[in-house]
């Protein structure tokens, strides 16, 4: 039944009830029925002017209770419009399938945040409804589907939902891309709204009614987010490949400082870090390495393109060790590299060797690198451990432990780091001292110095420069497992 309404309504009375419909989308048939009766309790009843002083107090009794049923009512909930300016993650609470036919016994799997094949839903029937809904409403502003089978296309509608009965299409016969190597970006651009629910229709693939999804992605914002780290001197690689000349893309100092953003890879988090993700798959930086990155690589010249990008020059340091037309002629002289940091995740499938493991930072010279630090956590294990490799020039590798243990079948570390467990770390170069300094967040502190004196880095001609990001040591994996990491500080100085 409906609330009576007070005797009479003044204008401001009136506006209170109407105001309902503009603070952003309609609540439901009930709100409106409030508003409805309002309106003919005025036309039959009239305004008495001569009585508001005395009547005032009773409207606004009566009408604040008009407010506090709808606001405590489950079913009248009010979504305003919400305008942000950020690109994050939207997390979904549930999920369900609307096609009554069908099992949703696997449905959860897609919405888990695990990218590997194992974690899928399928289905052999073409049509298909599913209906997910967020943790709390948000600006949505596209969507990533990773397809569990790559082969075909896949075709879908999607709609935005704030109360779960009222839609709007923003995606109209989509189509997935076949034989991809990197999962699509599916944005909605003008067609951005705010939403509680998302309804995926899936309507089979190029080849039959199977639909089989590994992972369904939303991005937006609630609120608005900023970072606190200076990337005019860095540029970032990443696995796509844009201009199609075979090599992962890079993205320059300028275009890096102005905003660039791709929540596949880099983007600023909701608490306001810089988030690197990079899956198994993608186009690599060049053909002598072996996995795909996310990861930022030092520019000294920031932005000064007069400086080339390789060299003994001001884009890049050198080693106080090296000869005097070195160090008169390099951009820097030794250097420290602070880095806050979390891992979020790691892989867990392919070869044994290569399962958990990422690189987070590197110290990199022409062809060799002087440092490269590892943090490595086995499926097995809630704990991570941290090493580091150290390559003499044109020689092997030397690897050192400071955490944990890099076996592949180490044990669960006693003093080992969790994902999403923030740790500092230091890489520091004065002359042939390489010193590398892990810092947990309760104070513990692990150091590592090794000596570079026969590693014969003081030769002329090499030159050097800081790494930090997300370096997927893992090529053998499902094509859509992943590692990120979130930073918080990135500080290079010379």
């Amino acid at each position: 039944m409906l609330k009576p309404l007070p005797k009479k309504l003044n204008n401001n009375g009136l506006n209170n009830i109407f105001k309902l419909k503009n603070w952003g989308y309609y609540l439901n048939s009930k709100t409106l029925n409030y508003a409805i009766v309002g309106l003919f309790s005025l036309l039959l009843v009239g305004c008495d002017s001569s009585n508001n002083e005395t009547d005032d107090n009773n409207e606004e009794e009566d009408i604040s209770i008009i407010e506090d049923e709808t606001a405590n009512s489950s079913d009248d909930v009010l979504i305003s419009p919400i305008s942000c300016n950020a690109t994050y993650p939207i997390e979904f609470s549930e999920i369900s399938n609307e096609t009554a036919t069908t099992s949703t016994a696997e449905l959860a799997y897609i919405i888990d945040g695990d990218k590997t094949n194992k974690s899928s839903w399928a289905s052999d029937d073409a049509s298909q409804v599913l209906i997910a809904e967020l943790n709390e409403a948000a600006l949505i502003k596209e969507f990533v589907i990773s397809w569990r089978t790559q082969s075909v296309s896949y075709y879908y509608d999607i709609d935005l939902s704030t109360d779960k009965e009222n839609w709007i299409n923003v995606i109209q016969t989509g189509q997935s891309e076949a034989n991809y190597i990197i999962a699509k970006r599916i944005e909605l651009e003008e067609k951005a709204q705010t939403a509680k629910y998302v309804r995926i229709s899936l309507n089979g693939n190029s080849l039959n009614n199977q639909n089989n999804i590994t992972e369904i992605e939303a991005f937006g914002c609630t609120k608005d987010t900023n970072h606190n780290i200076e990337l005019i001197d860095w540029y970032l690689s990443v696995q796509t490949d844009e201009d199609d000349n075979g090599k992962s893309d890079s993205i320059k100092e300028n275009d890096l400082d102005n905003g660039y953003f791709d929540p596949r890879f880099f983007y600023v988090s909701e608490d306001n870090g810089l988030v690197f993700s990079s899956t198994v798959q993608g186009f690599r930086t060049s053909t002598n390495t072996s996995y795909v990155r996310s990861e930022l690589r030092e520019m000294l010249r920031k932005g000064n393109t007069s400086y080339n990008t390789q060299g003994v020059n001001k884009n890049n340091w050198v080693f106080s060790t090296a000869p005097d037309s070195d160090l008169e002629n390099a951009g820097g002289i030794d250097g420290t590299l602070d880095v806050e940091v979390a891992v979020n995740e790691v892989t867990s499938t392919g070869d044994d060797y290569q399962i958990g493991r990422v690189i987070i930072g590197q110290i990199h010279a022409n062809d060799d690198e002087p440092v490269r630090l590892y943090y490595r956590k086995l499926p097995n294990n809630d704990k991570g451990s941290i090493y580091i490799a150290h390559e003499r020039l044109e020689g092997d590798d030397t690897y050192y432990e400071l955490i944990g243990s890099r076996s592949d079948n180490a044990s669960n570390p006693a003093n080992g780091i969790a994902l999403d467990e923030k740790f500092s770390y230091q890489i520091k170069v004065v002359g042939h001292d390489l010193t590398v300094t892990i810092t947990k967040d309760g104070g513990e502190v692990f150091t590592k110095l090794v000596d570079m004196s026969d590693s014969n880095y003081d030769q002329g001609g090499q030159y050097m420069y800081f790494k930090a990001g997300v370096y997927n040591q893992n090529n053998s994996g499902d094509i859509h497992d992943f590692v990120q990491a979130t930073f918080y500080k990135i500080d290079n100085t010379h």
